[in-house]
């Protein structure tokens, strides 16, 4: 006989693995669809459906880099809790942050989706608010998503704004302060990189983030997410690879990689589009104070740079045993 609890436990994890199907198939061809309507509607009795909506395009073109439109509602969904208790994901804080300053914050690593960046601060699902009270989170995305029709309103309901400098000083800028910008550092390139194990991170020549702390005396607060590269595996693509070369020359062409990745299925754990089930913990560091200079040096930047990798270091030694990753691994950077 099968009890009622071992039912609600299978809804349970039925229920959490739609929603990461719904989130990947947002990810992977919602813009495209949005797209293809936008477009259709013209040729159809609709087609002032998409007169009108062009209109409101045009007027809020600047919305992204002006902050975003963010929802509470929207981010409260319930689909995002059962998103974050697939894995599961948790957000972990190390130290209190003030309400009344602005932060930068580099994410580490990017991973193949940046399933850890999107829940913990686009979503409620790891209870961001609760963690972090007065805090408002953004997340950056590449400037061309952004500019999707339909599908730039949905993804700005959670946060989730432009990778312009603009942006930036709109949000560092506001003096009362509890803006949370997060950056994935490395970007869509660091994915080549989102092995199982590997951690190398793409953050040697990237010093943007930093300078930006430094102009508007934003604090700068490093995150690492622990088990982000687990939850996919990747075709062998070593630097130096034949793979790897086509895929680094197909980013230069097109601005984004090509990782050719897999994970499980939804009927079978051998191979799929879904994620692994593999705990994603995200430890958000101790904040680096800064103290504002709008004309800093290149000497400048680069020593605030250097102690935000050293930094980071610390945080990811202080922290690796607990989630499983060998003591003998170190962060790798280029």
């Amino acid at each position: 006989m099968v009890s009622f609890s071992s039912l609600s436990v299978q809804l349970e994890r039925h229920l959490q693995t739609l929603a990461v199907i719904l989130w990947i198939l947002s990810f992977l061809v919602l813009s495209q669809v949005c797209t293809v309507i936008f477009v259709s509607l013209f040729f159809t009795r609709f087609w002032l459906l998409s007169v009108l909506y062009s209109a409101w395009w045009y007027l809020d073109r600047d919305t992204p880099r002006k902050g975003g439109r963010q929802s509470k509602t929207t981010k409260q969904w319930r689909i995002w809790k059962y998103m974050a208790d697939y894995f599961p994901i948790s957000l972990i804080k190390t130290a209190e942050l003030d309400p009344t300053r602005n932060y930068i914050a580099g994410f580490h690593p990017h991973g193949v989706l940046a399933i850890g960046a999107f829940t913990n601060f686009c979503t409620e699902g790891t209870n961001f608010s609760s963690v972090f009270p007065g805090i408002r989170s953004h997340l950056m995305m590449l400037t061309f998503w952004l500019q999707l029709p339909f599908f730039r309103d949905y993804i700005m309901k959670g946060g989730l704004v432009s990778s312009d400098k603009e942006c930036v000083s709109h949000l560092m800028s506001k003096e009362e302060g509890g803006n949370l910008l997060v950056i994935t550092v490395g970007g869509a390139k660091e994915t080549l990189d989102a092995h199982p194990g590997d951690y190398t991170l793409l953050l040697k020549n990237r010093k943007g983030f930093v300078k930006l702390a430094l102009i508007h005396g934003a604090s700068l607060l490093p995150i690492f997410s622990f088990g982000e590269n687990e939850i996919f595996d990747q075709l062998n693509n070593s630097q130096g690879s034949w793979l790897r070369s086509i895929q680094d020359r197909l980013q230069k062409i097109m601005g984004f990689p090509l990782p050719i990745f897999h994970g499980q299925g939804i009927f079978q754990d051998r191979f799929g589009l879904l994620p692994y089930r593999h705990p994603i913990t995200t430890v958000v560091g101790k904040p680096i104070e800064v103290e504002q200079n709008t004309n800093p040096t290149q000497e400048e930047v680069d020593r605030l740079h250097q102690r935000y990798m050293t930094e980071l270091c610390s945080l990811f030694e202080a922290h690796k045993t607990k989630y499983n990753v060998p003591p003998e691994q170190h962060l790798k950077f280029r």
